[in-house]
């Protein structure tokens, strides 16, 4: 079964409704490592040398974080400022991340139709992933569609255990797909 590594970036985790479930999905899963980048690195000083190291032997990345200012946490930006570095992820020499998959989970407070283009937010949410794909993909990465949990802030119990057991399933179907491949989907 391919290694799975989650890197999870939500700044205040304890008040988390969303990501917090979807994190012990990960928690409970085969095969799969979380690192909390926030509690590693509470003072942003990313330990770029581990974190490379804790990648090379992943088939499975996953970027599980809520969803700020149409984008990932601080956090997680830095993160891809950081260790996904010139000559290592991408260019001349930079193949380490060359073939493995990366997958977006992430929570979104507002609900689907707030996404669209008479919503609040004004455009679909597929308009804000093309930068989150387009860094996966210029490190050699396959794209899986992002795993997105709507109205975070006022979903019901059921509707957490849905999105769980939703995402449960889906991590399996993607590591079974790798296993099966043997690396790529």
């Amino acid at each position: 079964m391919p290694h799975t590594l989650v890197l999870h970036a939500h700044p205040y985790p304890r008040h988390s409704l969303v990501t917090r479930r979807l994190k012990a999905v990960f928690d409970a899963a085969p095969h799969t490592q979380v690192r909390a980048l926030y509690e590693l690195y509470p003072d942003f000083d990313i330990d770029v040398a581990a974190e490379q190291q804790a990648l090379s032997g992943a088939q499975l990345v996953v970027w599980l974080a809520p969803v700020h200012w149409y984008s990932v946490p601080a956090l997680l930006k830095h993160w891809f400022d950081r260790v996904l570095t010139h000559g290592w992820a991408y260019g001349h020499g930079g193949h380490a991340l060359r073939g493995k998959t990366v997958w977006w989970v992430a929570s979104a407070g507002a609900d689907a139709p707030a996404y669209s283009p008479g919503g609040e937010h004004g455009r679909p949410f597929a308009d804000f992933v093309a930068p989150i794909e387009q860094t996966a993909r210029y490190c050699g990465m396959h794209w899986l569609p992002p795993h997105l949990v709507y109205a975070g802030h006022t979903v019901t119990e059921a509707d957490h255990q849905a999105s769980c057991d939703a995402l449960a399933l889906s991590l399996a179907q993607h590591q079974a797909g790798l296993a099966i491949a043997g690396g790529a989907p």
